[in-house]
């Protein structure tokens, strides 16, 4: 019998939506002990993937000093309104202008072989599985060196 995305995803999926901030984003992440997210759509569905790396991109040195070059262009020497400042800020980014497009996924009855795969082949950590366009779950790299561990015969089978 071969292992399927179904029999070792994480069910209980945390997600967030497109318009949180980057606040709600890292409290979701913190909370939960997770290093990403789906973000979805009212209806349930994947509309992108935000990770702790999409969330610090902005606050780095590189996109400092970008942002400033360009603020200063814009600005021209004279003050900027406060509320354009706080409108391009990092920290009322939504999620949907950090996440991660489009999304790679996989369906339940995925076996591991494909999963592997599709993970190393698109350098992503985890992989939301979907049931008719809906989220169900999600397997990560760590959930497939776990399955890995506990029946290596099964795994074997499959390859």
């Amino acid at each position: 019998m071969s292992i399927t995305a179904a029999d070792i995803m994480t069910t209980n999926v945390k997600t967030v939506r497109p318009e949180a901030s980057v606040a709600e984003v890292a409290r979701v992440l913190c909370d939960n002990g997770i290093s990403a997210a789906p973000v979805c759509d009212a209806q349930g569905e994947v509309l992108g993937m935000i990770s702790e790396d999409d969330l610090l991109r902005p606050v780095g040195r590189d996109s400092a000093t970008k942002r400033s070059w360009w603020l200063n262009l814009l600005a021209e020497g004279t003050d900027l309104a406060p509320s354009f400042l706080e409108c391009i800020s990092v920290e009322n980014s939504p999620a949907r202008h950090l996440m991660v497009t489009p999304v790679i996924t996989a369906a339940p009855e995925t076996g591991v072989p494909e999963m592997a795969d599709l993970l190393v082949r698109h350098h992503i950590k985890r992989l939301p599985v979907l049931r008719d366009g809906k989220l169900v779950g999600i397997v990560s790299r760590a959930d497939l060196v776990r399955a890995l561990a506990r029946t290596p015969d099964a795994i074997a089978e499959a390859i």
